[in-house]
C-alpha cells in the first residue's frame, strides 16, 4: 500500500468498496470474508470481548462496536432505524476504523454499509456450514430489504444454496430481490405468506426491520431438521420469532452477554443455556447432532466479524489500489511542537 507515512490513512468510500466488491466477486468476496471471519473465531480467546455501546431511542439506536486483538484493534459505528425508510434512507448505515495497537495510530478508514451487509451474510452462511441439515439446498426469505441478496449470495457460496422463497410484506421488496437474483442460479419463487414462504425449506432465514416484539415464525411454521438463521432481532425490544420456536431449539449465538440483550433469547431466561459459535468451530461443542434436530443461530452481528471484514478489506487494498489517502493525522516536525505547526501554517498563508 502506499501509505507509508504512517499520518497518511487509506480511506475506502462507498464508489471503492462498489468497485472492490465488483473487481473481486461478490461471491468469491464473501468466501473469503467468511474464512477470515472463521480464523478470528478459532482464537476467540486472544480478543477484548463486550457487548456494543448503544445508544437507544424512540426510532433507532446508534452502537459503537470496539474489539482488539492485541495487536490490531477494530471499531465500528453503526446505527438501526427502521423508520428511515419511509423517508428514502437506509435503516442501517456504518462506517468503520482499524488501528495499529503499538502505536494507536490509524491505519485504515472505510464505509462500512455494503461491508456489514456482506460480512453478515458471511457469517450467517458460515454458521449453516455447521448447523444446517446435510444436503439442504431451498431457503426461505422472510424480509426481502436490504439484506436479502446478499444472504441469498453467501448460503449459494458456502452452503450450497440454489433454491429461494422469498417473502415480504411489500411485494415489491420481494420482486426487486428476484430481479437482482436473476441470472445467478438460484432457482426463485415469490410467496403470498411466510407460512407459504417456509414451505419445504431446509433454512429459514428472517432479516425483517421494525424495531418491534413480531413474530415472524409461530412454532406450528417449523418443523424437524430445520435450521433457522435469525438476523432481524438486534437491539432491545426487538424480536421475531414466537418463543416456543427457542424452546424446542438448540440455540447458537456469536457472544452470550450481548444477544441476550438484543437477540432472540432476550425473550427467555438470563441463565437460559446457548451455545457460542466459536465453540462449535473449534470442536468444544457439538452443532448439529441428529438430522430431526431444529438449530437456531440467533445472530445480532459481533464486534470480532467486523474486525475480520476490516482484515479483509485492508489486505485486499495493495492490490487493488482502490482507496484514497486521507491527510487525517497532525505530523508536526517536532512531535511536542503541536502549536508550532500552527505557527509554521500561518507564514505560508
Amino acid at each position: 500500500m502506499a501509505a507509508a507515512n504512517l499520518n497518511i490513512v487509506p480511506f475506502v468510500s462507498v464508489d471503492h468498496m462498489m468497485k472492490l466488491v465488483l473487481t473481486i466477486g461478490v461471491e468469491r468476496f464473501v468466501t473469503e470474508l467468511a474464512g477470515y471471519i472463521e480464523d478470528d473465531f478459532l482464537r476467540w480467546d486472544v480478543f477484548d470481548k463486550t457487548p456494543r455501546a448503544a445508544s437507544h431511542s424512540r426510532d433507532g439506536v446508534i452502537e459503537l462496536m470496539p474489539t482488539s486483538d492485541g495487536q490490531l484493534y477494530g471499531f465500528k459505528y453503526v446505527n438501526g432505524h427502521p423508520k428511515n425508510a419511509k423517508a428514502g434512507l437506509q435503516t442501517v448505515t456504518a462506517f468503520g476504523a482499524l488501528a495499529d495497537v503499538g502505536s494507536g495510530y490509524p491505519m485504515l478508514l472505510t464505509e462500512m454499509t455494503i461491508l456489514t451487509a456482506l460480512r453478515t451474510a458471511a457469517t450467517s452462511a458460515l454458521a449453516a456450514k455447521f448447523l444446517a441439515p446435510k444436503g439442504a439446498r431451498t431457503m426461505a426469505i422472510i424480509g426481502n430489504g436490504a439484506q436479502s441478496e446478499f444472504q441469498a449470495i453467501g448460503f449459494k457460496a458456502l452452503a450450497g444454496i440454489d433454491r429461494l422463497r422469498l417473502y415480504d410484506i411489500d411485494a415489491s421488496a420481494s420482486q426487486r430481490c428476484a430481479r437482482n437474483l436473476a441470472g445467478m442460479g438460484f432457482d426463485i419463487t415469490l410467496c403470498r405468506s411466510g407460512q407459504d414462504a417456509v414451505e419445504g425449506a431446509d433454512i429459514i432465514t428472517t432479516v425483517t426491520a421494525d424495531k418491534n416484539f413480531a413474530t415472524i415464525l409461530t412454532d406450528n411454521m417449523v418443523g424437524p431438521g430445520v435450521h433457522i438463521n435469525g438476523v432481524g432481532g438486534d437491539c432491545p425490544g426487538k424480536t421475531e420469532l414466537h418463543k416456543d420456536i427457542l424452546l424446542r431449539a438448540d440455540i447458537f449465538v456469536e457472544f452470550a452477554p450481548q444477544t441476550r440483550i438484543e437477540g432472540e433469547i432476550q425473550q427467555l431466561p438470563p441463565d437460559y443455556p446457548v451455545t457460542e459459535l466459536w465453540q462449535v468451530m473449534t470442536g468444544a461443542a457439538p452443532g448439529r447432532t441428529s438430522p430431526q434436530q431444529v438449530t437456531l443461530f440467533d445472530s445480532v452481528g459481533f464486534a470480532v466479524e467486523d474486525f475480520s471484514a476490516l482484515r479483509y478489506v485492508r489486505d485486499q487494498l495493495p492490490a487493488t489500489g482502490l482507496y484514497q489517502e486521507l491527510d487525517l493525522l497532525a505530523d508536526p516536525d517536532e512531535p511536542r511542537d503541536l502549536f508550532g505547526m500552527l505557527l509554521r501554517a500561518a507564514k505560508k498563508g
